[in-house]
């Protein structure tokens, strides 16, 4: 991993996380133990309704903390619609110091780099055929999937942790900082996740 990314990551062990959201993070965290303990491996699937900001900004994150925390995790996302990857995600992701490269111009695949490591990532279903059909973790990360999909088939468990859309801010002055606020959100809870996961499982 570069420098930049490093140097985000190394902020998240000092961020602020409610007791409250540490409760759905723990469950999180649990499960993860678990199915590493039973399998050797684990799978997340990321969903929001359009699979373009919030679960996306959480797969890259996820699988960018799984690898930093050498973690036998993979991560995934998804939707109820198909939209693309919203560009102001991506470009948040680039100032947090991913390196990334992208093919198309509709619903664009990207592939983000970290260190040796590479993830492509487009818009999709959440049982978008890359995706995994069972054994996984649905992780509803917006509110109208999470009361709109109360069952997602295939999944051994369905885990809500919901972020405010920064889709609210779009061409506003405040733009910017509430990616980057959303974006880093996401990477400190899942750096708690995965670091309470490489301490009971390594």
């Amino acid at each position: 991993m570069n420098k930049v990314l490093l140097n985000t990551i190394s902020t998240f062990s000092k961020s602020l996380i409610s007791e409250d959201r540490k409760s759905l993070l723990d469950e999180l965290a649990i499960y993860l133990v678990e199915k590493l303990k039973e399998r050797g491996e684990a799978k997340l699937n990321f969903i929001c309704t359009h699979n373009s900001r919030r679960s996306q900004l959480s797969q890259v994150w996820g699988q960018a903390l799984a690898d930093y925390f050498k973690l036998p995790i993979k991560c995934y996302s998804g939707g109820v619609e198909v939209t693309a990857f919203n560009p102001r995600a991506v470009a948040t992701l680039l100032e947090d110091g991913f390196e990334v490269m992208v093919k198309g111009l509709e619903n664009p695949h990207y592939s983000f780099v970290f260190g040796e490591n590479q993830l492509i990532t487009f818009s999709k279903l959440y049982n978008d055929p890359v995706n995994p059909e069972s054994d996984f973790a649905a992780i509803m990360t917006c509110d109208h999937a999470d009361e709109n999909c109360p069952f997602i088939p295939g999944a051994a468990i369905r885990i809500p942790v919901r972020f405010e859309d920064p889709k609210a801010f779009d061409n506003t002055p405040l733009e910017s900082q509430k990616y980057l606020e959303r974006s880093r959100q996401i990477g400190a809870e899942l750096f708690y996740v995965f670091s309470s996961v490489a301490k009971n499982f390594h």
